[in-house]
């Protein structure tokens, strides 16, 4: 990795990791520090905050949790629960990755960072979480468990594209949010559909004595 990273591909990074962390927090956290534990992430001197994920605690909490949610989130319905219970647990993590990943020395960008970086956990959250409860209603419990691991994959994938080749970040932070929003859109008609609107009924005509 380059020594030295300019503000788009740290915003890449930023935007990237907080994205993914509103598919698989602890995934997030726990692969990034095995990476830098193991020295096959090494970071340069913008992104020494994130060393604190190399922590065997941190590592342990993360690898149990990380754990927890790969066999929850693998069956039908507990996943939702399990998406309900971490609508404000991932956009917190996810801010919290962001500003770990920008200059300290710029509280105005730490600001910005934590917020837009809450604000990409929260709609990446939304749309995985809008998906999952789609894919629910199917009759047959095994597309459950395939979309699940495919998610692994692809979160670890591209957490680890987006760190080792920061120049790439952005265009994947770029592709998520896409996706994110077309997760949101499909999974918002799809629902629709499946749980249509009932009108109220009418109010019945007022009775006039005498």
């Amino acid at each position: 990795m380059a020594e030295h990273l300019g503000i788009m591909e740290i915003l890449g990074i930023a935007g990237s990791v907080s994205l993914l962390a509103g598919w698989r927090l602890y995934l997030c956290v726990l692969a990034t520090g095995l990476a830098m534990h193991f020295g096959a992430l090494p970071l340069p001197e913008h992104l020494k905050a994130l060393q604190v994920l190399a922590n065997p605690w941190v590592m342990g909490a993360a690898g149990l949790a990380a754990f927890m949610e790969f066999f929850a989130d693998k069956v039908i319905w507990l996943d939702t629960v399990w998406d309900t219970v971490h609508t404000l647990i991932r956009p917190l993590g996810g801010a919290l990755l962001a500003l770990a990943v920008v200059d300290p020395s710029d509280p105005a960008t730490q600001a910005v960072a934590f917020i837009l970086g809450g604000g990409a956990s929260l709609l990446a959250h939304g749309g995985k979480a809008s998906a999952r409860a789609v894919i629910n209603t199917s009759p047959e419990p095994f597309s459950n468990a395939a979309v699940s691991t495919a998610e692994d994959m692809v979160t670890s994938g591209l957490l680890y594209t987006a760190f080792a080749h920061p120049l790439v970040a952005g265009g994947i932070a770029l592709v998520l949010l896409g996706i994110s929003i077309a997760l949101l859109f499909f999974a918002w008609r799809i629902l629709r559909r499946i749980f249509p609107r009932v009108p109220p009924e009418p109010a019945p005509p007022a009775v006039i004595d005498g």
